[in-house]
């Protein structure tokens, strides 16, 4: 099927009270990997690439080789813009053909956050795209850009009811206490928070920097009104773990395909358990 936006897919999410899982993709094994186990799980799933990703190859490159995948694939595929670094990123991602966008200004003062955001969503809803934004500080680095220390991880509910209402932002990535990057100490979802939001707006709520944290607090989350849950670095992690083991037994060998078989494979096995867990929520309910 073709690529679709992500936004039926986070309204069914909740309606039905479970999570769509966002997986950042690094290249083709990366996109080969994720969709094998959106397949083998049934589930929806969105492959988003970052700034510093797209340097790599180009947004076109990533765009060719997820389009692909949508096309071979019998689960909805739809293909994300992350932490999109500024009004001309997220123009250059529609004029692409991305089905999703998130622009960040969540480093600007409340007040530009909310300018930026309503110009790329005004843009996304002219071409019928869903635009994530972000309120709140995520802590951790994300990508390459600059880490978010030493601030107040909360996102306020308050502030994100007037945010929506004034940015038309489709969906909407809270600060709740998780972080980018590898964590140092253990993560710790305030789930008190995550309620609060949801009964605040009615956008679909996102969770970034999920890498890391327990299974059980990322479910807790869901019930309480997350809708999106991304995960990027244990991907990374899953990746090169297969890839080095590979190359550990196999030191003469010149063939890449092969331990990248075996990162893919690692890879498939960790999106399936998440994907496994965000579709179950909902369900035990």
């Amino acid at each position: 099927m073709a690529l679709v936006t992500t936004e039926k897919m986070l309204k069914d999410a909740q309606a039905g009270h479970y999570a769509v899982g966002a997986f950042n993709v690094e290249n083709l094994e990366f996109v080969m990997a994720v969709l094998a186990a959106a397949e083998e799980t049934k589930s929806p799933v969105i492959m988003q690439t970052t700034p510093g990703t797209i340097k790599t190859a180009g947004l076109d490159y990533f765009y060719g080789m997820v389009k692909a995948a949508a096309e071979r694939a019998s689960v909805p595929v739809a293909l994300h813009l992350d932490h999109g670094d500024g009004y001309n990123r997220c123009m250059q991602a529609f004029r692409t053909g991305y089905t999703s966008v998130m622009i960040d200004g969540s480093h600007e003062s409340f007040e530009d956050n909310i300018a930026l955001t309503k110009s790329v969503a005004d843009a996304g809803r002219a071409m019928g795209v869903p635009v994530e934004a972000e309120l709140g500080k995520v802590g951790g680095k994300e990508d390459d850009g600059p880490a978010v220390e030493g601030e107040s991880p909360y996102t306020d509910p308050a502030e994100a009811k007037e945010f929506v209402e004034r940015t038309g932002c489709t969906s909407l990535a809270i600060g709740v206490g998780t972080s980018h990057g590898v964590y140092t100490s253990d993560p710790h979802i305030e789930q008190s928070v995550v309620k609060a939001i949801r009964d605040a707006v009615d956008v679909p709520l996102v969770l970034h920097g999920t890498s890391g944290v327990p299974d059980e607090q990322v479910a807790e989350a869901v019930k309480n009104g997350i809708c999106k849950v991304n995960y990027a670095t244990e991907l990374r992690q899953a990746y090169t773990k297969g890839f080095m083991a590979y190359m550990a037994e196999n030191p003469a060998c010149f063939d890449p395909k092969k331990p990248a078989k075996e990162g893919m494979r690692e890879i498939t096995e960790l999106v399936k358990i998440r994907m496994t867990n965000l579709n179950s929520v909902g369900k035990a309910e």
